[in-house]
């Protein structure tokens, strides 16, 4: 293994090995180093990959998109237990893993699995796994080791039932009820899909509101198909102790009352996996929440050849943001010049029912003051709907008045987060809601909500003008 490289990554994710597979494509050396046990990084192992592949594994096994044909008792496995969602998750993460190595192999990466600490602005000091310490320099380094979940003092955790966002990935047993603490992206995400196992969920959020980067209508819906399941979502409730206590966790918030269940998730906040960094040594500061700064169209942070990218840097920490920053902060860094980055890329959320976004929220265009018309379609209006038993799912397409262009897409459904890329490419290429108007959808189909929605919002527009 050589001592100075052109460019050195520290941590594996999304963004990592976006950056070192760029770098390896122009002929650069590279070395990779990761302190986990294999390569992947969060995504791979606790975050990404793992709870989308959960999710999958639980609607299959409990028979949930069939219910609204065969009634709510309809499973495909009478009893699931932890062990039948870990076997498709070995084997899922076996595979990432082993096309993430042929990919590095394939263009010649180096790879060091061990922890890496800055020496000075130039050199790294890696510990083996085994113990082995060694030193290397490089020209340029691009920081990826992603983020560690947030565990205040007051949660008294135990790796039993009282768990964090990356151990319930480990579920020991399938409890019969759950308190989820942290109404984000990961405490939604998981919150439901636990539902649809059947298990007794409560959503406790301190703040009065949720998810608040996605349009208000579309939360109203998604808050009344929570509700509509069975999860008491507790909003304005702040957590002021947590007990275990006769294997049974006790919840009191501030307001009085108190929640118990067999097992806790908390997942509110995430924290820069940066503490072991050694980032005094290059000068190199973090805020509170041990994220670094960087420059938001190169990902350059304070320290000129030092980049750093994916979930360390902060919003909107998704695995395919970081795929791209990785890649373009590799580019900068090696005097590549790369294309302009698309101003919009949608946000996907893996919850029952999914939701995904691109583009601007309602709330977004009346604070620009934008004159606009809404398109809703709902997917049983559809004749793919009735054929999958759809009960729910929604498009919500907003328009400009002055220009036609659209402006924002949000769905709720099935789908979602497939469907959303139709609005992101019309986005991106400036259209306007004409586009859903001629064109011809595949039938039938979801994504004929795309025409039914534009429909909704063109018959309340001013018509174009047709005669030239």
């Amino acid at each position: 293994m050589k001592k100075h490289y052109d460019l050195i990554v520290i941590g594996s994710g999304p963004a990592g090995r976006s950056g070192a597979l760029q770098a390896a494509k122009l002929k650069k050396s590279v070395l990779v180093v990761e302190r986990g046990r294999q390569l992947g990084g969060v995504s791979v192992h606790t975050g990404t990959i793992p709870s989308k592949t959960l999710r999958e594994t639980v609607m299959n096994l409990s028979g949930w998109r069939e219910r609204s044909f065969y009634g709510r008792s309809y499973r495909v496995k009478e009893e699931i237990k932890a062990e039948d969602l870990k076997s498709r998750l070995l084997k899922t993460l076996d595979h990432e893993v082993d096309v993430l190595e042929h990919q590095f192999t394939r263009n010649r990466v180096e790879i060091l699995m061990g922890e890496a600490k800055f020496v000075g602005t130039k050199g790294i000091e890696v510990t083996g796994n085994d113990g082995e310490r060694s030193s290397f320099t490089a020209d340029k380094f691009l920081i990826t080791t992603g983020t560690r979940p947030f565990r205040p003092d007051y949660i008294p955790f135990n790796d039993v039932n009282v768990l964090d966002s990356d151990e319930i990935i480990e579920l020991p047993r399938v409890p019969r009820s759950l308190v989820v603490i942290g109404a984000g992206v990961i405490g939604v995400e998981y919150a439901t899909i636990m539902q649809a196992l059947d298990v007794h969920v409560t959503l406790i959020e301190p703040r009065d509101s949720f998810l608040d980067f996605i349009d208000k209508t579309m939360i109203q819906e998604f808050t009344h198909e929570m509700r509509e399941h069975g999860i008491d979502l507790r909003l304005g409730s702040s957590v002021s102790d947590v007990e275990c206590k006769d294997d049974m966790v006790h919840v009191s918030l501030e307001n009085g009352r108190q929640v118990s269940a067999e097992m806790l998730l908390f997942a509110a906040g995430r924290m820069g996996a940066t503490d072991n960094l050694g980032l005094d040594a290059c000068r190199l500061e973090t805020d509170h929440r041990g994220r670094i700064k960087v420059d938001s169209k190169t990902y350059q942070s304070a320290v000129p050849h030092i980049y750093a990218a994916g979930d360390v840097i902060g919003f909107p920490s998704l695995a395919s943001t970081s795929l791209q920053q990785g890649r373009v902060a590799a580019c900068h860094a090696l005097d590549e010049p790369t294309l302009k980055q698309s101003p919009w890329f949608p946000y996907g959320i893996y919850s029952v029912p999914e939701m995904s976004t691109c583009g601007m929220s309602e709330e977004e265009v009346q604070e620009r003051k934008i004159p606009y018309e809404v398109g809703v379609a709902r997917f049983c209006e559809t004749s793919r709907g009735h054929i999958m038993g759809l009960e729910n799912g929604m498009l919500k397409m907003l328009v400009s008045l002055k220009t036609r262009r659209l402006l924002g897409v949000q769905i709720m459904g099935e789908g979602a987060t497939e469907l959303i890329h139709i609005a992101q490419a019309v986005l991106n290429l400036k259209g306007t809601v004409d586009y859903f108007i001629e064109n011809t959808f595949n039938y039938p189909t979801l994504a004929e909500a795309y025409k039914i929605a534009g429909m909704n919002a063109w018959n309340k527009m001013p018509k174009p003008d047709l005669s030239e």
